[in-house]
């Protein structure tokens, strides 16, 4: 096996695997990736316009309005028309959706401590930085 064959045979196995972390990980709060997302983002910028989300989201609008449709109806964020334009509309986190949002983040946190822990820190500022040229 070429070197590239089996760097990308490992760099899926560990995004299965992290995958597979991250929705155990979510499990207890029976929430999707995609509506943490969203709650991740609500936490880190506050109200924002829906157009606004769809684009922190990098995802369709009609399915951001699915994701924040789903986080309505569990009461975790609220709608509001924005009162600098009528038109649009604001979403914003209510105080269950920052409390579950919260512990989300603090969970994912400790999930994220113990899958990279295996790595020393060096090893880790090293792989954060090849991944981030990955990304580039």
């Amino acid at each position: 096996m070429s070197v590239d064959d089996a760097l990308s045979e490992s760099f899926w196995s560990v995004a299965r695997r992290l995958r597979r972390l991250w929705r155990e990980t979510l499990a207890p709060w029976d929430i999707t990736p995609s509506h943490s997302r969203a709650l991740g983002v609500l936490l880190r910028h506050g109200t924002m316009r829906l157009s606004e989300l769809t684009d922190h989201l990098h995802i369709a609008a009609r399915s951001t309005t699915e994701v924040v449709d789903g986080l309505q109806d569990r009461g975790l964020i609220e709608r509001r028309q924005d009162p600098d334009d009528r038109r649009a509309t604001l979403v914003a986190l209510t105080e269950k959706g920052e409390q579950i949002g919260s512990a989300i983040q603090d969970a994912r946190r400790a999930e994220t401590e113990a899958f990279f822990g295996v790595l020393s820190e060096a090893d880790r500022a090293h792989l954060a930085r090849i991944l981030g040229d990955l990304l580039a």
